[in-house]
Order: structure tokens, then sequence, then C-alpha cells
């Protein structure tokens, strides 16, 4: 059976979730980009709406309830190192209850919250894509939150 990403570029989501000016990145554990700090997401089912699937995946993900999400763009990437090709739209959440957790260790290994001004390395390339389609209003306060902790 064909695999999305691997055999024909695959559909997915990303949500970047923002608390106290900081955002959630968990740390990947498979391809693509395996060891990579990475906002959550995954791949959209066959009559799953996208923006559902952004909640959905970062509700597996981190076991918060994720409430109102807004849309922020749309990234490509190949991957040529892992031989993979996704398209996927972005979205953020403000709007988040709970505590995260390593909910999906087979998939992740660590996860923090991270100032956008400090961001942990190696940052994957979809994670970039993300940050760079915040509203720059957005980026604006972040930064001036961290400036004045």
């Amino acid at each position: 059976m064909a695999k999305p990403g691997l055999d024909f570029p695959g559909f997915g989501v990303g949500l970047v979730i923002l608390r106290d000016a900081k955002v959630l990145l968990y740390k990947r554990v498979r391809p693509p980009e395996a060891g990579y700090w990475n906002i959550v997401g995954g791949k959209v089912d066959h009559m799953e709406p996208a923006e559902q699937a952004a909640r959905r995946e970062a509700e597996e993900e981190t076991g918060l309830r994720i409430g109102r999400i807004e849309r922020i763009g749309m990234t490509e990437q190949i991957i040529d190192s892992d031989r993979q090709h996704w398209i996927s739209l972005l979205y953020l959440a403000r709007d988040v209850e709970g505590e995260p957790q390593l909910t999906e260790p087979d998939k992740l290994s660590d996860f923090g919250w991270f100032p956008l001004t400090d961001l942990p390395e190696p940052l994957s390339a979809f994670t970039r894509a993300a940050i760079a389609a915040l509203p720059s209003a957005e980026c604006g306060q972040l930064s001036a939150r961290n400036d004045a902790s």
C-alpha cells in the first residue's frame, strides 16, 4: 500500500501552540527529521477537515485540550535526506487547557516551552516555516514579553 509523504506528497497539518509568550515544541523520534524539535502535527485523514486534524493531532500528541485555532499559512517540505514530501496547512492556538505530556513516546522523546527568541536546535524545517508564518503582531508581542522578563 502506498504511503503519504513517501510514495506521493502527503497532506498534513501543524499547530503552533503558544502560552505565556512561549511555543510548545516536541523532539521527534522518527523521520522526517528525527531528532529535531518540532511543533505538533501530522497527517490529515481522508474526509477529515484539516482544522479538525490539527486539533486532533495536537490533543493526541500533547494531552492538552485545544480551543479556538486560526490558520496562519501553509508550507511544502521536501526532505531529501528522509525521501519525504509533505504539504501542510499551519495553524495557531492560544486557547489551550491543561499541561502538556509525553503521550506518544514512540514518536516523540522530549518536550518544552521555548521563547521564540531562544529556540532549541536542531529545529525542523517544518517548525521554521511555522514560526515564520506567525502574524507579525504575535511575534512583536512575544518579543516584547520576553524582553520584559
